[in-house]
């Protein structure tokens, strides 16, 4: 099979865990308030531990192996910077897409990254690809319930929403395919831009969300979270 027709569809496959993520938090229900209590918090921590793990173990290494020192802690704070004036913005227009932003920050870079993978016949890229998929599931669940609290959009709207943001995968792992190999500079600085803002969502948002009074096992689901991204990086 062509590797372009590879790129766009595992590109793609890994994009639908978004809206996957969405219809699971338009469904779930659970009998039981204290469980679903716990298990709400769990799949937040769980979603912040997966992006941690990105951040971590992808983004920054795969990042400052091309920059310097200082172009590279440019681009992470200018990443925490912008994240912090788009959660200003929405905090104006009232209405929380904090996650939303976290997700596709975390999903584009590393769409990128899949696609120049390609590129080296690396044999790690089905791997980043089953990674970002993982990923996305968890954080498409986050980003549903953050928008379906607080932004006048039925499910159905939010569901189709994800989807088509789906496509921004091919699109981005197309654009690695092609045209960036040449230059691993912008993607670096496109990997550490987006780990500063997801860094920042992490703190800002996501963490606060995790704790509920009288209960410690949600947090839990941050270390699985990570765990998870750090099995996919060691089998990579």
């Amino acid at each position: 099979m062509n590797e372009i027709v590879i790129v766009i569809i595992t590109t793609f496959l890994a994009g639908l865990a978004m809206p996957a993520g969405a219809v699971l938090a338009s469904v779930e229900k659970i009998e039981s308030q204290w469980l679903e209590q716990e298990f709400r918090h769990g799949i937040i921590a769980f979603g912040g531990g997966a992006l941690l793990s990105a951040v971590a173990l992808i983004l920054v290494p795969e990042g400052i192996k091309e920059l310097e020192p200082l172009s590279a802690s440019i681009c992470f704070i200018s990443g925490g910077l912008s994240f912090m004036l788009l959660d200003i913005f929405f905090k104006i227009i009232n209405t929380s897409a904090s996650q939303l932003a976290a997700m596709l920050s975390d999903f584009i870079p590393e769409s990128i990254a899949l696609g120049a993978a390609f590129t080296s016949q690396s044999n790690t890229a089905f791997l980043l690809a089953v990674l970002i998929a993982l990923q996305n599931l968890p954080e498409g669940f986050n980003a549903y319930r953050e928008l379906n609290q607080s932004a006048p959009y039925s499910s159905l709207k939010i569901i189709l929403m994800f989807f088509v943001m789906s496509f921004l995968g091919p699109i981005s792992g197309i654009s690695g395919y092609l045209w960036l190999p040449n230059f691993p500079e912008i993607v670096a600085g496109i990997m550490l831009f987006a780990s500063g803002g997801i860094l920042y969502s992490i703190f800002q948002d996501i963490a606060p969300q995790v704790k509920l009074e009288k209960h410690w096992l949600p947090p839990m689901g941050a270390i699985l979270g990570f765990v998870l991204g750090m099995i996919g990086f060691m089998l990579t």
